[in-house]
């Protein structure tokens, strides 16, 4: 999608027949399973259904031929690595432009290979970015509880810690220090559900670098170069065709 075009719900002529819109939405949505690159152009889109107008089915079509493009892409899985949760989490605060909600993106890996990611606008609007990331920590360790209660199902009893990376130092700061009340009274109860997992050695929180955030790709539109880059980091690759 054009990096540089907010879409919005007045923006250009209503369809007269929005079935097509919705019915194109609904396989793409189904797509987003099997392809992370585009789940969070899929999420702009799908806040139209109801509604669609000639500028969202021009987008949707531009996504459309950004697929035909990549149609060999697929997220390939290491058929050997070690037993250890990796989970990115970002947020792009206010970045919605009509109610100006923060976006939530996670990307969890299960040793090299990428197993759940999600992308979901936040109920609440955040007044920092600070709380906005606090929050997308909330939600991926929510996740991550699941994910690792499965596998204990599956036999893997002895996990370590999972490392969740977020490059926001102060959502960070908030999540390791109890002491900075002052800064969290607005932040829900259950939010702090984060602190209390770090405390219990469940969760091990860790600062990276803004270019090193995988989960950047779910929460925004990003230059070609740097979409690129992340899909590499994500495990997507492009495989040969084969013959017919």
């Amino acid at each position: 999608m054009d990096s540089h075009l907010k879409l919005t719900a007045d923006k250009g002529d209503a369809l007269p027949d929005p079935s097509l819109y919705q019915r194109l939405l609904g396989r793409l949505i189904y797509l987003t399973i099997t392809r992370p690159d585009i789940a969070f152009s899929v999420q702009i889109l799908a806040q139209f259904m109801h509604q669609p107008t000639i500028v969202h089915l021009q987008d949707a079509k531009r996504l459309l031929r950004y697929l035909v493009g990549t149609i060999s892409q697929g997220i390939l899985l290491a058929s050997s690595s070690a037993a250890t949760l990796t989970t990115y989490c970002d947020s792009d605060w206010a970045g919605c432009p009509m109610t100006r909600r923060s976006t939530t993106g996670y990307c969890i890996f299960l040793g090299d290979s990428p197993i759940s990611w999600k992308v979901k606008k936040q109920y609440v609007t955040a007044k920092s970015s600070a709380e906005a990331e606090y929050r997308a920590m909330a939600l991926t360790n929510c996740e991550v509880t699941w994910l690792t209660t499965l596998l204990k199902d599956l036999g893997l009893k002895n996990l370590p810690p999972t490392v969740l990376k977020c490059d926001n130092q102060a959502a960070l700061a908030i999540a390791a220090n109890p002491v900075l009340h002052e800064r969290t009274k607005h932040v829900e109860i259950d939010c702090h559900y984060v602190r209390d997992q770090i405390q219990q050695g469940t969760i091990k929180a860790e600062k990276i670098a803004y270019s090193d955030q995988v989960a950047d790709i779910l929460t925004k539109i990003l230059p070609v170069q740097l979409h690129n880059q992340h899909v590499h980091k994500l495990g997507a690759s492009s495989l040969p065709h084969s013959p017919t």
